[in-house]
């Protein structure tokens, strides 16, 4: 499977072990995302990729960030961490680069390890990526593994509600929305719920009866959680 995703790269995860190698680099097939892998064998997580990146490129250049609104909230803390604003797109590389545009950001991407960098070209280019990563790792000075612990923890779960042919998505949406209306919503794709420790974000399938749900909190579990608890307060709704 050419999806560079954790699971998927056994064999190169003990290669960079097996060799002492500072790092490991893995990129899908069309060369638009991006994943590192840390001297000790571990992801250094795709959404991390653009959250490295930004804080070199905002360490060089003050601007504004952009990711979609189900990449990770690690950006927008590194934004902040910089005295920049954050602004979310919808899903999809096109969206995110009409935001880039909109509010001038130097950097932006996507957290599948996305990286787009206005100054090369607007679009998601791996190979501009790991330029960036290396530059910021080098000017660190650190191991792989240090420079992830120096970044927010956060971990993501992403989960779906398949639902029956007669169900108004829309309808179903509209009431969580409602039922959270206190809390800081968007709606711009879907309905995405921010929470003091975390984030759910639920967008339905254009093709087929399904919400998918991702989520964000500080630990594995925390995620795993709000997602199931989604599930269950959407089917009560139904």
């Amino acid at each position: 499977n050419p999806e560079p995703l954790k699971e998927h790269l056994t064999d190169i995860s003990k290669k960079v072990v097996e060799e002492k190698a500072d790092f490991g680099i893995v990129v899908d097939p069309d060369v638009d995302r991006l994943a590192i892998i840390s001297e000790d064998g571990e992801m250094f997580g795709e959404e991390y990729t653009l959250v490295a990146v930004a804080d070199y490129v905002l360490g060089k250049t003050p601007s504004a960030t952009v990711s979609n609104l189900s990449s990770s909230r690690a950006l927008r803390d590194i934004a902040e961490k910089h005295g920049q604003k954050y602004e979310a797109s919808a899903v999809g590389e096109v969206n995110v680069v009409t935001k880039m545009k909109e509010i001038g950001a130097e950097i932006g991407g996507e957290g599948n390890g996305g990286i787009i960098y206005p100054e090369l070209h607007y679009g998601r280019d791996s190979l501009v990526g790991i330029a960036l990563f290396l530059s910021h790792l080098a000017e660190k000075d650190m191991k792989v593994s240090e420079l992830r612990a120096s970044y927010p923890p956060y971990f993501m779960g992403k989960k779906k509600i398949e639902l029956t042919p007669e169900i108004d998505v829309d309808a179903l949406l509209q009431k969580v929305e409602e039922k959270y209306e206190n809390e800081d919503i968007s709606t711009v794709d879907g309905v995405k719920i921010d929470f003091e420790n975390g984030w759910v974000h639920l967008r339905k399938s254009n093709t087929e009866p399904i919400i998918r749900i991702y989520t964000e909190a500080p630990t594995q579990q925390e995620a795993d959680d709000l997602g199931d608890q989604f599930i269950a307060e959407m089917r009560s709704m139904i």
